[in-house]
């Protein structure tokens, strides 16, 4: 595997592919070998864990809102997310999460994620979109996070999905 720690970030190269799968209440079921390097835990310690084991205070509360609002409706989603290692050190994720459904009913029974390296170009963008949301959340609460995000993306004329994916 291609690891590196540069400072307090960790990167790893695109062509690794971090997973892992959760029950509906987000408790980790299951986890790559990438997932379980990266994250700094043993396997032991990830299986049966709340996957908010892994968020980094720089992340605005209402990015992972959204997240679960979306996951639980039975839709997919895109986000950019700054997770933290056991170890206190940062990696950037480009996230794809989806809901799995049970076969016969229909109905969520998990969620897995797939994360890939980011592009250090998005990450020039989402940083400071970020900071600027984690400050509104701080003097004002989750609306005010909220409120930042929607303001860009109508200054940029742009859905969440789109902005997201625009970086490809």
């Amino acid at each position: 595997m291609s690891i590196k720690v540069n400072g307090d970030e960790i990167t790893f190269s695109e062509k690794i592919f971090i997973v892992s799968k959760t029950d509906t209440k987000g408790k980790i079921t299951y986890g790559n070998d990438a997932f379980i390097e990266i994250s700094g835990y043993k396997e032991e310690e990830l299986i049966g864990a709340p996957h908010n084991i892994l968020r980094h205070p720089d992340m605005p509360k209402v990015v992972f809102k959204m997240l679960w609002d979306r996951a639980q409706k039975g839709q997919e989603i895109f986000a950019y997310v700054k997770n933290r290692a056991k170890d206190g050190k940062y990696y950037w994720v480009h996230a794809y999460i989806t809901p799995v459904l049970d076969v016969e009913s229909k109905r969520i029974i998990g969620y897995h994620s797939v994360r890939r390296s980011p592009s250090r170009e998005a990450l020039k963008i989402v940083e400071p979109l970020y900071q600027k949301m984690l400050q509104a959340e701080r003097t004002g609460g989750m609306d005010a996070s909220a409120r930042v995000l929607d303001e860009t993306l109508k200054s940029l004329k742009v859905t969440y999905d789109k902005f997201i994916l625009s970086f490809e």
